[in-house]
């Protein structure tokens, strides 16, 4: 039976070249396993990938293995945006500017701990999900994919309302008190529910389920990163997101841990304000936008 002309949607210019390979062998070898004609967009170019072949068989045994070899290719590459709530309410921020305060003058002489490896308190937010996104049309594609969440389900549990929330409380990501990397403040809502949880829960198996979030875990975490020692070095990076280079191989982030049992003991149920959860952002990595946050590429509202 001939097969059917098959089209793989749109594939950005940076993963091109791993469907092509050194001197085209990826692309013959692909075309001589399957028996199929396989076209790419010329350098320079965006487009589709376009198959053909004699047989239905060999043109979707070429799609699926195009498909693997660009999943391949996206995992290897680092996080370029991420799903969040923004948590830089005024009040949020005073109170965190007064956590660090104290914290500075109760703590500055545990080892590890001084003001660089604080937060920017304009930079607090909630992350749902890491996103992998290689060109304008998967933002695009992103940006629709919030807003179908937000028809199907999220105004169902918001309500068509912000989720009032509070944030208190410390905890650290390590096994070890004494050797802390990473120190974040707990949110929850404050009537008590799950509804947070629940929304974002939903919004990670929806995009996971479409491949723009690699599944790595079935719940999200709900933390907000206040101390961190990768700060220590770089002011501008991002925890344990930021852990492999463009070609994909691992870096290995050197990091001088803090003791933070006396933070844990004198700052367990500090309170850092409560807000109101309105927005899901779309947000990017490596960017400021005029008020000092991330700048963000598109949001859904729920009110």
């Amino acid at each position: 039976m001939r097969g059917d002309l098959q089209i793989w949607n749109h594939i950005p210019l940076s993963s091109k070249r791993h469907i092509v390979g050194k001197r085209g062998d990826t692309r013959k070898k692909l075309e001589v396993e399957t028996k199929t004609s396989i076209s790419i967009p010329k350098p320079g170019q965006e487009g589709e990938i376009v198959i053909t072949g004699q047989h239905r068989s060999g043109v979707i045994s070429a799609r699926t293995r195009i498909d693997v070899l660009l999943l391949t290719f996206r995992r290897k590459q680092p996080f370029t945006h991420f799903l969040a709530f923004f948590l830089n309410e005024a009040e949020v921020q005073e109170r965190f500017l007064k956590f660090q305060e104290e914290v500075l003058e109760k703590c500055s002489m545990d080892h590890g701990v001084d003001s660089t490896i604080f937060q920017n308190p304009k930079k607090l937010h909630l992350t749902i999900g890491m996103l992998v996104l290689l060109s304008e049309q998967e933002i695009q594609q992103t940006c629709e994919m919030l807003q179908q969440c937000k028809e199907e389900f999220i105004d169902d549990i918001s309500g068509g309302k912000p989720l009032e929330v509070e944030m208190a409380g410390i905890e650290y990501m390590n096994d070890d008190p004494g050797m802390v990397d990473v120190l974040y403040a707990k949110v929850h809502m404050k009537d008590g529910s799950n509804r947070l949880q629940e929304l974002v829960d939903r919004v990670l198996e929806r995009f996971q389920a479409s491949g723009l979030i690699v599944k790595e875990w079935n719940s999200v975490k709900l933390h907000a990163t206040v101390m961190n020692t990768l700060f220590r070095k770089d002011p501008n990076a991002e925890g344990r997101y930021n852990l492999y280079t463009t070609d994909g191989k691992y870096i290995f982030k050197e990091r001088e841990s803090f003791d933070g049992r006396n933070i844990l003991k004198l700052f367990e149920n500090f309170c850092f304000g409560t807000l109101k959860l309105n927005s899901i952002h779309i947000s990017q990595r490596f960017t400021v936008d005029s008020f000092g946050n991330y700048a963000s590429c598109g949001q859904i509202d729920f009110s």
